[in-house]
C-alpha cells in the first residue's frame, strides 16, 4: 500500500518534468534559447539533481554560446555518471569550443582536457558516432606540436566506416580536403554520395566545389541532387553561384525563378535574396532594366540590407 501511494505522488511529478522539457527541446527547434534557459534555471534550482534537466540547461547555454555556464552543467553529468559516455562527448565539446574562445596559451590545457573527454566517450561507447567525428576533427584541426595527426583522424575516420559507411566516407573526404589531398577528398565525398545518397552528402561535394573554385562542378552536382531530392533550396544554390561566377547565366534565372514560384512565403529574407541574385545576373547580362526591376524588389521587401543598397548603387552608375 506505502508503495502504491509513493508511486501516485511520484508520477505527476515524473508528468511534469516530461512536459517540461518536451517543452524546453520545442524551443531548441524555435532558436528560443534564453526562453529555454530561464524555464531550465527555474527547474534546476528546484531540482538540483535531476540529470536531464542539467542536461537541458547545458544545452540551453550552449546553444548562446555561453561556454562556461555549459562546462559547469555538463561537468555535474560527467561527476555524476562517469560511464555516461554522452556527458563526456559533450563535456569535450564545449571544452573544446571554450578553447577556440580564448588566446592559443589558456587554449593549450583546454584543449587536452577536451581530448580526454572525447576519447573516454569513444572507449564507452564503441558505437558513438558524434565523438568519432569530433576525434577526426580535433586531430586534424589541432597542430602537430600539441597532438594533431592525420593518422589518428583517419584512425577514427575508420571506426566510423566500419559504423556507418557514409560517415567513415565523408570523414576522409573531409580528412583529404583538409589536407589539400582534393582528388581522394572528391572520390570519398562521391562515394558517400553513391552509398548515401542524402541532402547532406550532396551539399558535401557542392561545398567541396565551391572551395576549389568549380563552381560549373557544383551546379552539376545541385542538378544531381535535384534529380533525387525535391528541395526548393537547390533552385537557389543555382542561381547564387550563376550570379557569384557570371555562368550558366539563362540556368541561374530559371532556377530563381522557380524558387521564387515554390516559396511558401514563411521566410520574406529568402524571397528578397532570390530578387537580388537575379539582379545581380542581369546586371552581368548588361540588362540594366531589368537588374533594377530586381533589386528594387529585394529592397522593398528587405530595406536596409547593404548588400542590397549597393547593388542597387553599382547598377545605376552602369
Amino acid at each position: 500500500m506505502k508503495l502504491f501511494v509513493l508511486i501516485l505522488l511520484w508520477f505527476p511529478a515524473f508528468l511534469f518534468a516530461q512536459t517540461k522539457f518536451e517543452a524546453v527541446e520545442q524551443l531548441f527547434v524555435q532558436k528560443q534559447y534564453v526562453k529555454a534557459q530561464e524555464i531550465m534555471t527555474e527547474y534546476v534550482s528546484s531540482n538540483p539533481d535531476d540529470l536531464r534537466g542539467i542536461e537541458l540547461l547545458g544545452d540551453a547555454y550552449g546553444y548562446q554560446k555561453k561556454w562556461d555556464d555549459a562546462i559547469i552543467c555538463y561537468k555535474k553529468l560527467v561527476d555524476y555518471d562517469s560511464n555516461s559516455a554522452n556527458s563526456h562527448y559533450k563535456y569535450g565539446g564545449v571544452l573544446g569550443m571554450k578553447a577556440l574562445a580564448v588566446n592559443k596559451f589558456k587554449a593549450l590545457p583546454i584543449i587536452g582536457d577536451a581530448k580526454d573527454a572525447f576519447l573516454k566517450a569513444a572507449e564507452l561507447d564503441p558505437n558513438h558516432i558524434d565523438v568519432r567525428w569530433a576525434l577526426v576533427e580535433l586531430y586534424m584541426k589541432l597542430p602537430g606540436i600539441i597532438g594533431g595527426s592525420k593518422n589518428t583522424a583517419l584512425k577514427y575516420a575508420n571506426e566510423l566506416e566500419k559504423l556507418s559507411k557514409v560517415d567513415g566516407y565523408l570523414a576522409k573526404g573531409f580528412i583529404y580536403e583538409y589536407d589539400k589531398e582534393p582528388q581522394l577528398a572528391e572520390n570519398y565525398y562521391k562515394k558517400a554520395i553513391e552509398v548515401g545518397g542524402s541532402l547532406t552528402c550532396y551539399n558535401k561535394l557542392t561545398e567541396f566545389y565551391e572551395k576549389q573554385n568549380q563552381p560549373e562542378k557544383a551546379i552539376a552536382n545541385i542538378e544531381a541532387a535535384k534529380m533525387k531530392h525535391e528541395h526548393n533550396q537547390l533552385n537557389y544554390e543555382i542561381g547564387k553561384l550563376s550570379a557569384i561566377h557570371q555562368i550558366e547565366f539563362e540556368k541561374g534565372i530559371d532556377s530563381l525563378l522557380i524558387y521564387i514560384q515554390n516559396d511558401s512565403g514563411d521566410d520574406i529574407s529568402k524571397k528578397a535574396w532570390a530578387h537580388y541574385r537575379l539582379s545581380q545576373i542581369y546586371k552581368h547580362k548588361g540588362q540594366k532594366d531589368l537588374a533594377i526591376r530586381y533589386i528594387n524588389f529585394a529592397i522593398s521587401e528587405m530595406p536596409d540590407v547593404k548588400p542590397f543598397l549597393k547593388e542597387k548603387e553599382q547598377i545605376l552608375s552602369l
